[in-house]
């Protein structure tokens, strides 16, 4: 752990320098590439290093403030050096959703597993992927091209505060959040998946 405790170290300097809530500005940094550690985030989205999982919530959260997905990979990146990780899915996972429907418009909030809070928004829009056994997969955007995978307990809570819209000619069913809709399945769809 001697290579990931440097880095560590490295990373929580820069991190501490950025102001409370924002994000290291990893899309300013474009450090010399130095090659590929071994770090997976898994689906369920553990981290682990060399194999064992990462257990401190502290270092995770750390090591998640200065990832970044380029074309070609993703990336712990700091000022100085970047390192491609390994991402089974997508980097975080969406753990809890809320709904506020008391505002101007409604707005639904997501927690990642490394307590992020997003609205789902321009900014942060949802998108559906199909999957091969027929069922859809939710994602929500982070940052950059960074994405949380909805767990199926919030996938559920989103179908169920879902609402249907007239779209083209076809009744959608969606997500409505800040003013946005974001269709998960059009009624044809849902019939021809059952």
């Amino acid at each position: 752990m001697d290579n990931l405790t440097a880095f560590a170290r490295v990373a929580a300097q820069i991190t501490d320098t950025v102001p409370a809530k924002a994000p290291p500005p990893v899309h300013l940094w474009h450090p010399p590439f130095c090659g590929r550690i071994d770090m997976r985030i898994a689906r369920d989205g553990t981290w682990f290093y060399q194999g064992t999982p990462l257990v401190r919530p502290a270092m995770v959260k750390l090591f998640a403030s200065i990832l970044r997905k380029d074309p070609e990979r993703y990336v712990l990146v700091t000022p100085v050096e970047m390192v491609e990780i390994m991402v089974e899915d997508a980097p975080f996972v969406a753990v809890e959703m809320q709904i506020n429907p008391h505002l101007p418009r409604q707005e639904v909030r997501f927690r990642t597993n490394v307590d992020d809070w997003m609205v789902a928004s321009r900014d942060h829009p949802f998108r559906f992927i199909s999957e091969a056994t027929g069922g859809l997969k939710p994602y929500i955007r982070v940052r950059g091209d960074l994405w949380a995978r909805a767990t199926r307990s919030v996938y559920m809570e989103i179908v169920d505060a879902a609402t249907e819209r007239l779209i083209d000619g076809n009744m959608v069913l969606g997500l409505d959040s800040a003013g946005e809709f974001f269709p998960i399945a059009s009624n044809q769809t849902i019939g021809d998946a059952r």
